[in-house]
């Protein structure tokens, strides 16, 4: 966390024009931790005139840390000064902030920028949002494979300052030139990694120390597969390849980081039926915000509508067993969270590449024996409950020698409805998978409303045959 001093004393030296202490303030602390001080009390000409105390390179950095708002604001403040700042940025995070202006800010920072830098935007623009394109650099450390190991050192001590990691070193073949005269991508020979390098004997060739066995990605994959690759090998970077193994840039853990944190609230929206929403909470549009979760609502008060038809449809076998009414919600409140919590364990599994829809028939007898030991446990906490705890006035509305009738009903209403509950909830989302649709869509409230429409089914069946009696000849 910041220190709570930082702001005011930053705001003191802006008052007094101290430029030697702003710079100081920059550079001699975490670029996060600067950009973390520059809060929303800073207007972004404030924050311009702090960092432009720093070296273009800090300004980058602290610049890529300012949260998305405050980037676009200040862009649209200081365009020329967002020219030289583009070059020392990372070469993916420009590209995201590029995406987010308007197109006429674009248009006027792209003139600011040198032919390569533009030519390296373009190239990273071309690639569709939430795939490995759109996450990858071009800011990569690499070297022929007939350098020494010596050799290679002194290279990357040149290519160091300008690259974002140079704990994997590329190993790249010459460029072949294409039929209409282009060169085409580097080809991919291995990789090497700093500390290979440094250990290895002065003389040894970079082709001798390199690794050929390779895991790759193509740009065109899906991000949220990135996270997988990278959970499954530790890695720090991967290489990101053409159809001709041609290295096309490099995906880091940074920016995996921001995948899995994107990826996890999308879930977590989804499950809770209110998103995906674009954006922070409090930064989001307010339209997107109230159309996402008005569209949710309005499925589930549709869907809840049935509840009440089949409600409508024991109307008569209410008017004898009224007494019922009273253990209806203790009943319902079973399936919806026996589904839920089914469908959290099932939707997580899917999202780790633990489960798999073909693993459909193992995960239903698995959650049938589940469900049927949690029904059973239920069941005896549900004769503890009618038994001891039923209230004196309900007890009174039941006919003498029926209140076993009723101690049994809702037992086996609890267990039928969370065997129901828990079926649904592991079963949804891998249909839901089978389809080819994000599982997370099967959200808690969705699940909930589903369990309650044959909760009242099974509620009111299983009720039918214990006062059959009656319901066929009324008590006098």
């Amino acid at each position: 966390m910041v220190h709570p001093l930082f702001s005011p004393e930053v705001k003191l030296m802006l008052d007094e024009k101290n430029a030697a202490g702003l710079r100081e303030f920059c550079e001699s602390l975490h670029p996060a931790t600067v950009a973390e001080a520059l809060d929303d009390e800073f207007t972004p000409e404030q924050i311009w005139e702090v960092i432009s105390n720093a070296n273009i390179r800090t300004q980058a950095s602290v610049f890529e840390y300012l949260t998305p708002a405050q980037q676009v604001l200040m862009a649209e403040k200081a365009r020329p000064q967002m020219g030289a700042l583009l070059t020392k940025m990372s070469h993916d995070d420009r590209v995201d902030l590029l995406r987010r202006l308007p197109g006429r800010v674009t248009e006027t920072i792209m003139r600011l920028v040198d032919e390569a830098d533009r030519k390296d935007i373009a190239t990273l623009f071309q690639y569709g949002e939430n795939t490995v394109g759109a996450l990858m650099t071009t800011d990569y450390a690499w070297l022929p494979g007939t350098l020494t190991a010596a050799e290679a050192i002194d290279q990357l001590r040149q290519q160091a300052p300008d690259r974002e990691t140079i704990y994997y070193i590329y190993v790249l073949d010459d460029p072949t030139r294409r039929g209409d005269g282009s060169l085409s991508p580097r080809r991919l020979l291995g990789v090497v990694s700093l500390r290979d390098i440094i250990l290895a004997p002065r003389h040894a060739l970079i082709r001798e120390l390199m690794e050929t066995d390779l895991v790759t990605l193509k740009h065109s994959d899906d991000q949220e597969m990135v996270a997988q690759l990278f959970a499954r090998y530790d890695f720090l970077a991967a290489p990101v390849v053409d159809d001709q193994f041609g290295l096309l840039g490099i995906v880091t853990h940074d920016d995996v980081l921001d995948v899995v944190r994107a990826e996890a609230t999308e879930d977590m929206q989804r499950q809770g039926a209110v998103g995906p929403i674009t954006g922070d909470y409090l930064e989001a549009s307010f339209a997107n915000v109230w159309y996402n979760r008005m569209k949710w609502l309005a499925v589930l008060f549709l869907l809840q509508m049935f509840t009440i038809n089949a409600m409508a449809s024991f109307e008569s076998e209410l008017e004898r067993v009224f007494f019922l009414l009273a253990f209806i919600p203790l009943c319902l409140s079973v399936g919806g969270n026996a589904g839920s919590q089914a469908a959290t364990l099932v939707i997580r599994a899917v999202a780790l590449d633990q489960v798999h829809t073909r693993d459909w028939l193992r995960v239903f007898r698995r959650e049938m024996l589940m469900a049927a030991s949690l029904a059973a446990a239920l069941g005896v906490l549900s004769i503890a409950r009618t038994y001891f705890l039923t209230p004196d006035n309900i007890e009174r509305k039941v006919p003498s020698g029926y209140f076993w009738n009723l101690n049994l009903a809702v037992t086996f209403a609890v267990m039928g409805i969370c065997l129901t509950g828990a079926i649904i909830g592991a079963m949804l989302p891998l249909l839901i998978k089978a389809l080819g649709r994000d599982p997370a869509l099967m959200s808690a409230p969705l699940i909930a409303t589903l369990s309650d429409v044959l909760g009242i089914v099974i509620f009111f069946n299983i009720a039918k045959l214990f006062f059959w009696r009656m319901l066929v000849v009324p008590p006098a």
